[in-house]
């Protein structure tokens, strides 16, 4: 159970298979598995000793996915980096976990001055973009020429695999670490779900610093099969690519998927080739369920439920609950099932299972779970009890083990003593005819404490106005429920992942 044994393996099998198309470079597994090597060799020359961590902050390309298992192949630890952050956030958690070395693209070289004049001690910086390399940093193509290469570092099972700092949407971030058994674990039971598609070609569109990107990344190299890279997501761009490199699957969030549908130049091309799609994110996302399949009917849709600590997957819906009668039941409406070998359980405040149908805190134990957070005890034991995780998530569990999410504990909302859970209310929002996205929040309230306050952006051209979107809730849900205000907006401030930033909207 370590993580290269997959690139030892199709290296051994399938040597001349694909591995990376990145614009107009292509390389087979033989050629990918060569720089891996010599990048191994390279950052042990520079000193890094197993162990180490190694960051790297740049969008998605082919040398990502060389980092990643280089820097394994090496015997080091990855602590990839969010590249929304600032500058006093991304050196946080270089100085937080030591990391000694930083790899950066062109898009990030122009932060390298700040991160050096600021952090405790300053990584040594690698260029891995496609211009010059500036005066202050070693050269990644030139590293890897010099090198020699080295044997695969073999390090596995409860080894440090990677330090992955949550984004910070709830808080100051914290580093979650991660074994090698850990992502092995929780690659294994979605590929038991799902059997890799042969010959398939996965589109990265989602960031690979996230561990969402970062996972479906790792099941592509377990399968052995191929990776097609975008360093960003652009609508017009990815239909262009699914149809020119004829991609079999891709991961994206639910904004991406509602504005490929609103392209233009949708219709007009071939999507033929994409068999499956994996959605995550957004537990509100039936009504782009229903878009997606009057388009493209014989897509496996797929939807993932989980979170860093348990990088990540903790239960997944699966394509068989995506059909008309499933939808029509509810039943797409799920995060799904446990995994194999993860256990959940929905407990209430002390901690005690609640019956079938009962909302509570997810609570997940498993083999996938994380060793902890970096240097944090105290948070690590608030989070990890008696073997189990507290995701900080509310839901309930049908009497098939379906799990139904309805909100993030912290965003639940308490109006005149009722308690509010944003998501139900975001999903009767989202299958409004005119409404793009929403996010429900709390605002203060002299009389009930707190008042329902939606946040919606309209479909292009669509109209709708607040007094509207309260009477259509109201066949839905109960009068309490509904908002008390709704505030338009063109856009809704997202993370890397996709995910609406609701300590935004509230500030």
């Amino acid at each position: 159970m370590y993580m290269t044994q997959c690139l030892q393996r199709t290296l051994q099998q399938n040597p001349e298979h694909l591995a990376t198309i990145f614009g107009d470079r292509r390389q087979t597994y033989r050629q990918f598995g060569e720089r891996v090597a010599r990048l191994a060799g390279a950052l042990q020359n520079l000193g890094m000793a197993a162990g180490d961590r190694v960051g790297m902050l740049a969008l998605n390309c082919d040398r990502y996915l060389e980092y990643i298992m280089g820097v394994w192949w090496g015997g080091g630890v990855l602590n990839p980096v969010n590249i929304r952050w600032s500058v006093p956030e991304i050196v946080y958690s270089l100085d937080d976990c030591a990391t000694g070395f930083l790899i950066v693209d062109e898009h990030f070289a122009a932060m390298a001055e700040g991160i050096r004049k600021t952090a405790r001690q300053a990584p040594r910086f690698i260029y891995a973009g496609d211009g010059e390399v500036p005066p202050d940093m070693l050269g990644y193509e030139q590293l890897l020429a010099q090198a020699t290469p080295v044997e695969d570092a073999g390090r596995g099972g409860e080894d440090l695999a990677c330090i992955m700092y949550t984004g910070g949407t709830t808080g100051f971030p914290k580093g979650v670490m991660q074994s090698h058994l850990n992502l092995w674990s929780a690659c294994m039971p979605r590929m038991v779900d799902m059997p890799p598609i042969r010959d398939g070609r996965l589109l990265h569109v989602a960031p690979l610093f996230h561990v969402a990107g970062m996972a479906r990344a790792l099941i592509q190299f377990m399968a052995g099969e191929s990776h097609v890279l975008l360093s960003g997501f652009d609508a017009a761009e990815v239909l262009r690519v699914i149809e020119r490199e004829r991609i079999t699957e891709t991961l994206l969030v639910p904004t991406m998927i509602l504005a490929l549908l609103a392209h233009p130049e949708f219709d007009r091309h071939d999507l033929s080739s994409l068999k499956r799609l994996t959605y995550g994110a957004s537990p509100s996302a039936g009504e782009m369920v229903e878009q997606v399949l009057a388009r493209l009917p014989d897509l496996e849709l797929s939807h993932s439920y989980g979170l860093t600590e348990a990088c990540p997957v903790v239960s997944s819906n699966l394509p068989c609950n995506h059909t008309a009668q499933a939808r029509r039941s509810g039943l797409s409406r799920s995060v799904g099932r446990g995994g194999l070998g993860v256990n959940v359980k929905i407990v209430d405040p002390q901690g005690r299972e609640v019956p079938r149908g009962t909302v509570g805190e997810i609570i997940v134990r498993g083999p996938n779970i994380m060793q902890g957070y970096w240097n944090k005890p105290e948070e690590t034991a608030r989070a990890l009890r008696d073997g189990w995780l507290y995701t900080g998530d509310a839901a309930y569990m049908d009497e098939q083990g379906y799990l139904f999410i309805v909100d993030r504990l912290k965003d639940m909302i308490v109006s005149g003593g009722e308690n509010v859970y944003s998501a139900e209310v975001e999903n009767v929002l989202a299958r409004h005819p005119a409404v793009a996205l929403a996010a429900v929040i709390g605002v203060p309230h002299e009389q009930w404490g707190e008042a329902v306050h939606a946040v919606v952006v309209r479909k292009p051209g669509a109209q709708v106005d607040a007094e509207q979107l309260r009477l259509y809730c109201r066949e839905f849900i109960a009068g309490y429920k509904c908002p008390k205000s709704v505030e338009f907006r063109d856009e809704l401030p997202l993370s890397a992942a996709g995910k609406v930033l609701k300590r935004e909207l509230r500030s």
